[in-house]
């Protein structure tokens, strides 16, 4: 499956991205390898700091979608930085869209990304939780 089209890091995270913006649940279960980690270094009370296993990340993310108010669009790149691991890259970006609360939103974050055999085995979120807050108008 590495060889397969879209299978490494990069090609990951555009399929990553196109399921945020579409909200598909089936494409985010593809993603996601099953012994998958999803870490939030920066959290806030009441949000998760470590996602363990397909299972539990997919249904995190689905609840988010189906209860939230924020609507992803586009991403803005602002760079992409490679590793010494070709399976791992660094992400900088901003995640465009409307909020249901508060209109348009800009969610910067930096996003680390380990994939193995097209699929995420580790994302590491450094999501801009001030800045998600304010998104879904609530103060952090």
């Amino acid at each position: 499956m590495t060889a397969e089209r879209g299978a490494g890091a990069r090609g990951v995270l555009e399929r990553y991205r196109r399921a945020a913006i579409d909200q598909s649940v089936a494409e985010m279960s593809r993603l996601y390898a099953a012994d998958a980690v999803h870490e939030f270094p920066f959290t806030a009370p009441g949000l998760p700091s470590r996602l363990e296993g397909r299972d539990e990340i997919v249904n995190w993310i689905a609840a988010g979608w189906k209860d939230g108010p924020l609507k992803y669009e586009r991403y803005r790149t602002l760079a992409v930085h490679d590793t010494a691991d070709p399976a791992t890259i660094i992400v900088e970006q901003e995640a465009l869209g409307t909020s249901a609360s508060t209109g348009g939103f800009a969610l910067p974050n930096i996003v680390v990304l380990t994939v193995r055999d097209g699929q995420i085995v580790h994302l590491r979120d450094y999501v801009n939780i001030p800045a998600a807050m304010a998104a879904i108008g609530r103060e952090s």
